[in-house]
């Protein structure tokens, strides 16, 4: 056992002076001058058969190197299978060679040339000729009678239903008795994950060894390679990804995109080395969006303010068709509807429906985000409607300490935590708001549940998902005595090197510096299914190097007892905390004298000093850490808004976060990861939002003109505390920490616009809150002397 040194300081992210000063390694940085340049051909509508695709005329430029239709494709691919589907779901693969349309920007082949103005140059001779089919731009027009159907495989459009929690019949029982019933339908709108750093990659293909390298801007490199492997139809070891510097994901590169196959495929025929990095057209109009759901939710609640019953009817819009995560933030939403409260009957209804848009995916926080806005603001509707405090009102429902570890109607184990505390803390501090002429103000608080450490085995696969929940660590003391850990999830933007160094060294007794953390090579890293995403990164490798660290040190430990010749009780590593590994200060102690540690780690390597009967010789620990359950963070975030009753602008004054993720390994970081994600669910409730044509379901939002991301002067100052209740269910007592920031703020902004504007409260059902809408709302309930808006 070693005393914590370097878990719970707030040590700054060691590869931030790089990226301050320029020096990332991101796709576009990476050297390879000798690489041909891509551009993808799209298809300009939304619904429409490919009829022709004649590249004459681009194939006699010169600067031409080859182009890829839709036949040529068929014959060199398989579809990119699926592993999430719904019950009974039909469509189960995403199809490269495409004689059918289904979203304007949808890959139909590329171009490869000298370089990137020259390949769009080239593109534009290849005639791609779509004869238009009708299209559907949104689920209610999707399931309307007499829809255009946009596959066989799905009836009326909708890709496959389920039902979580309470069976309905007893659902409706519940609401039946209910002295309170508060209804209303809910909207989230689909948005742009936006990185810093686009999609992108560089694939190399040797046709000596036949080997397949990819590097790529994404956060599940194993999970690409997989995808790539069975789409190209080469073995699993052919095919190598490798992630460096990732600007970015929020869940747009889990997974392996129609067009990066394509690319991908381009190096294969060509024998070299091909470059793709899209534009911010097509990040924001062709790469996989998020959210995009709209809800009818119910809540039962009895005559002395106890919650009896609630349920949301979720209808989530794929777009074109499913891809890996498609229909997981809709079962999500359905599964964690019930937050931090007791509910004797709950459940959420899930119907998956095409339409015409581009396909949706994981987005940060997914599903949570949803189901936090549907619940807190049921329940600030029900405090109005009853007359009560919204904060006592939750405060009589939520699960207790005592109630852990706590089974919800849906099924979920939470594991640790203290609600009420969260939400008590955040109550305290956020100050009461004070209105004046045209602004009013007022404020709110809410609470969450997050599901973090997306695992185990066991579960996924009770889910029918074809994914690992595992997570694998190697950990190393190398011959001079330096540290090395690998593991399987990626860095993208969260710190986790840091974090994983700092847990290393504290579980070896060793300074921080000693420690190099190696991520994202699929040829070096442990097999990760899922890597970073669902706030799991540190919980499974921090949980897995915690043991394999533990194990390292026992095996040093008795290494050193045996070369000192004395019981390993008596042995005493002492490492002054500014020495490097090949000082004769860092030593192991015992009666008969001292032995340096990397004298020590050069012997072990050289074979001496083990047991008689042990083969390991190598010190080198390899744990797989599967758990035995998801942890499960919570926290309560609280808003002040001024709302300008003459524009209808809602400005967020002030912003108090308190969350419990276990553990903690580094404050700064955490501090990070919650203010960003509070700025990314300001940009949810005020900002962000992708527009499509009514008519045609074509792209409004292509640039950042038409999508607006909130700014520095949108994001006030945010409180950020924390509590730390461990998880049972990993060594370190961590939960995840990388989503929470993100779940809360649209639901908090809401209910404190419901605050400052009570006239409004019950039509405050959707995001974006924009001026424009706003506005209306306003002016609907009878609040004048507003200039009139134009709905963009």
């Amino acid at each position: 056992m070693t005393t914590r040194v370097h878990i719970g300081l707030p040590v700054p992210p060691r590869n931030h002076p790089a990226l301050l000063r320029g020096r990332g390694r991101f796709v576009d940085d990476l050297p390879f001058p000798g690489a041909r340049h891509v551009a993808v051909l799209r298809s300009p509508v939304a619904h429409g058969r490919v009829t022709a695709f004649d590249a004459t005329a681009a194939r006699a430029d010169p600067r031409c190197l080859l182009v890829l239709g839709p036949a040529d494709v068929a014959e060199l691919t398989d579809p990119i299978p699926l592993a999430w589907l719904l019950p009974d779901q039909r469509l189960d693969h995403v199809e490269l060679a495409v004689d059918v349309v289904r979203y304007a920007g949808q890959p139909i082949g590329l171009v490869v040339a000298t370089d990137r103005a020259a390949a769009e140059d080239v593109a534009e001779l290849v005639d791609v000729r779509v004869e238009p089919l009708p299209a559907v731009a949104s689920t209610a027009a999707a399931l309307a009678p007499g829809a255009p159907r946009l596959h066989a495989e799905a009836e009326g459009n909708v890709v496959g239903r389920t039902h979580f929690g309470t069976p309905r019949d007893r659902l409706d029982e519940a609401f039946a008795e209910a002295h309170l019933v508060v209804e209303r339908e809910f909207g989230i709108q689909r948005v742009s994950h936006s990185p810093l750093e686009p999609r992108g990659l560089v694939a190399e293909w040797e046709p000596g060894p036949g080997l397949l390298t990819v590097h790529a801007s994404t956060q599940s490199p194993h999970a690409v390679r997989q995808e790539l492997a069975a789409v190209l139809r080469l073995r699993a070891d052919r095919v190598r990804v490798v992630a460096r510097d990732v600007g970015g994901s929020f869940g747009g590169k889990v997974a392996l995109h129609a067009d990066e196959a394509l690319v991908c495929l381009a190096a294969v025929v060509l024998g070299g080395q091909v470059k793709w990095v899209e534009d911010r057209v097509e990040n924001l109009t062709a790469a996989y969006q998020g959210r995009g759901q709209r809800t009818r939710a119910r809540l039962a609640v009895a005559a002395d303010g106890r919650f009896l019953a609630l349920h949301a009817d979720v209808v989530g819009d794929l777009g074109a068709f499913a891809v890996q995560a498609g229909s997981g933030p809709l079962q999500v939403t359905a599964l964690t509807i019930e937050g931090p409260y007791r509910f004797p009957a709950a459940g959420g209804t899930v119907t998956a429906v095409c339409t015409n848009l581009v396909p949706v995916g994981a987005y940060r926080g997914y599903g949570m985000q949803e189901s936090t806005f549907i619940r807190e603001r049921l329940v600030d509707e029900a405090a109005r409607e009853l007359g009560v405090d919204p904060v006592a009102l939750r405060l009589r429902n939520m699960v207790e300490p005592g109630d852990m570890p706590y089974t919800t109607c849906t099924g979920l184990v939470y594991d640790s935590g203290d609600y009420s505390a969260a939400l008590r803390s955040a109550a305290r501090r956020v100050a009461p708001p004070s209105s004046a002429g045209p602004v009013r103000r007022g404020s709110a608080v809410t609470a969450t549940v997050e599901m973090s450490g997306f695992a185990p085995s066991a579960l996924i696969r009770q889910f029918d998902i074809a994914w690992a929940g595992w997570e694998g660590v190697r950990l190393v003391v190398n011959h001079d005595g330096t540290v090395t850990v690998h593991a399987g999830v990626t860095a993208v933007g969260q710190g986790i090197e840091t974090s994983l160094a700092q847990i290393a060294a504290d579980g070896l007794g060793v300074p921080l510096r000693w420690v190099d953390v190696r991520l994202g090579d699929t040829a070096t890293a442990p097999h990760s299914d899922l890597a970073s995403q669902a706030s799991r990164a540190l919980v499974l490798a921090g949980g897995a190097l915690l043991r394999a660290a533990a194990r390292l040190r026992a095996r040093v430990l008795g290494l050193a007892a045996r070369a000192l010749d004395v019981p390993e009780a008596d042995v005493v590593l002492d490492v002054p905390a500014d020495v490097e590994p090949g000082s004769p200060e860092a030593v192991f102690r015992g009666a008969s004298g001292v032995i340096s540690w990397r004298e020590l780690a050069h012997r072990a390597w050289r074979g001496w000093h083990r047991p008689e009967g042990v083969e390991r010789i190598r010190l080198e620990e390899n744990v797989d850490f599967d758990p035995p359950a998801i942890t499960f963070a919570h926290g309560a975030h609280g808003a002040a808004v001024a709302v300008d009753v003459d524009t209808g602008v809602v400005t967020v004054e002030d912003y108090w976060t308190v969350h419990d993720n276990g553990v903690l390994v580094n404050p700064l970081v955490a501090e990070g990861q919650v203010v960003g994600g509070v700025a990314q669910g300001i940009g949810l409730a005020l900002f962000e939002e992708v527009r499509h044509d009514p008519d045609t379901a074509e792209p409004l939002s292509t640039t950042f003109r038409e999508y607006p991301l909130p700014a520095a002067r949108d994001v006030p100052r945010v409180d950020v505390r924390h509590l730390c209740t461990p998880s049972p269910a990993n060594p370190g007592g961590f939960k995840g920490l990388g989503e929470g920031g993100a779940i809360p703020p649209a639901a908090t902004i809401a209910c404190a616009v419901a605050a400052a504007v009570p006239e409004i409260a019950e039509v405050l059902t959707a995001t974006p809150m924009t001026p424009e809408r706003v506005w209306a709302a306003l002016r609907e309930a009878g609040i004048e002397g507003s200039p009139q808006w134009t709905e963009r």
